[in-house]
């Protein structure tokens, strides 16, 4: 006992100092970006190369206007503080320069009057910028905090499952999309949706968070899956439009081996077999997207599916199959997954969301989202502990159906 404390002490001392260095380190960061940022220092190289080249050419009055140019561009990188500073540095440089290489005094007074017009004007402008810049810090902690209500994150374990998330919003400084996901342990098992409303911006959004709070809720009070995907579809027929309508698959895991789907009109999950095939799980009886099931009058089917130790499967939308590089060529995304599959979820989808991103050139023009779920093996042996004597065998710890939990709607899980 005594040493288990001892042992729980020293590492809470090494995690204390990892802390205060990763803080440092941060707060050295954040001095750097400040330097960097907060200081002019173009604005004052090109304040000095006017100078230097007046020192050098003696041209005098043909080179005193270019001085403007310090507190103009100061405007673009410094608060109003600085701007006024290098203005006033221009402006005795541009006196002593004067002097120097004898500039009339109406005409030394025009370069001055110009250069106190530009400071000011300059200043007004970076004040103004300053302004805009608050106003944005303040709506991206608003999305942060939407982001963190509605798009949770996942941890890496739920139930028997490793689980790994990357999402990628079309919008990327709104960092929330119309693509959702959630996956939540309830009494019947682990149940998971992905899904893709259609259209962007904030009904998208909106849209996302109904479905996501209907499903939540349905997947823990009702047993039949089914019966969970139609309390969304006459969630969603009384609160959208006739022409709005999501593309889902919601599945489940009743019990060990088998995983249980329903495809609404959504692209087809990705099955990998600890062997490291890849099958696309096409559905039996393909369903309308949700939303629009009083339209056609056809109903879901649910579709089992064997899911062995080991094996894997990637649920995505349609931002990662539709983007198209600069040829207008697809991406791969079952040959990329069979490249890049590992036994670490995360791994994979860093390796996936690396590649998709320099087969489109940088930045998706659709929101993506990628869920992996990996079943790990079980060992076919029990571990053997040593002993005085010999060995004995311990038994397998028994698998839980609903170790952790997690809900979200796309982040990089990262």
């Amino acid at each position: 006992m005594s040493q288990a404390r001892e042992h729980g002490s020293e590492h809470w001392r090494k995690r204390t100092f990892r802390n205060l260095s990763a803080g440092s380190g941060a707060a050295g960061r954040k001095r750097a970006a400040h330097l960097a940022f907060g200081t002019p220092v173009l604005p004052l190289l090109i304040v000095g190369a006017v100078v230097l080249v007046d020192l050098v050419g003696g041209a005098g009055m043909v080179w005193l206007p270019l001085l403007a140019a310090g507190p103009a561009l100061a405007a673009t990188t410094s608060r109003p503080y600085g701007v006024l500073c290098v203005g006033l540095l221009a402006a005795t440089l541009s006196v002593m320069l004067g002097i120097r290489d004898g500039v009339p005094g109406d005409e030394l007074a025009a370069v001055l009057s110009a250069l106190a017009a530009v400071t000011l004007a300059s200043a007004l402008a970076s004040a103004l910028r300053w302004r805009r810049e608050r106003v944005l810090a303040a709506v991206r902690s608003v999305a942060e905090a939407a982001q963190h209500a509605l798009l949770a994150p996942i941890p890496s374990s739920v139930g028997p499952f490793q689980v790994a998330v990357r999402y990628s919003a079309a919008a990327a400084e709104a960092r929330i999309g119309g693509d959702l996901y959630a996956l939540v342990p309830t009494p019947y098992g682990v149940r998971m949706i992905i899904g893709d409303v259609r259209g962007k911006g904030l009904p998208a959004v909106g849209t996302a968070a109904l479905v996501l709070g209907v499903f939540r809720e349905a997947a823990y009070d009702e047993p039949d899956l089914l019966t969970v995907v139609a309390r969304i579809e006459r969630s969603l027929a009384r609160n959208l439009g006739y022409d709005d309508f999501v593309t889902a698959v919601v599945a489940g895991y009743p019990e060990p081996g088998r995983l249980e789907v329903v495809n609404c009109g959504h692209a087809p999950p990705l099955h990998v077999r600890a062997s490291g095939s890849v099958s696309s799980v096409d559905p039996v009886n393909p369903a309308p997207p949700l939303g629009l099931r009083a339209l056609t009058g056809e109903t879901p089917s649910l579709q089992g599916l064997p899911l062995a130790d080991g094996d894997q499967l990637l649920l995505y939308t349609d931002g990662v199959t539709e983007a198209r590089d600069h040829g207008r060529e697809f991406y791969g995304l079952a040959e990329g997954l069979a490249r890049h599959v590992s036994d670490e979820p995360a791994s994979t989808l860093a390796a996936l969301e690396a590649e998709l991103q320099s087969h489109v050139g940088g930045r998706l023009h659709d929101d993506a989202a990628l869920l992996l779920l990996r079943m790990p093996p079980v060992p076919d042996r029990a571990p053997e502990v040593a002993t005085g004597g010999g060995s004995v065998t311990l038994p397998s710890p028994p698998r839980s159906p609903a170790a952790g939990a997690g809900v979200g709607c796309g982040q990089n899980a990262e």
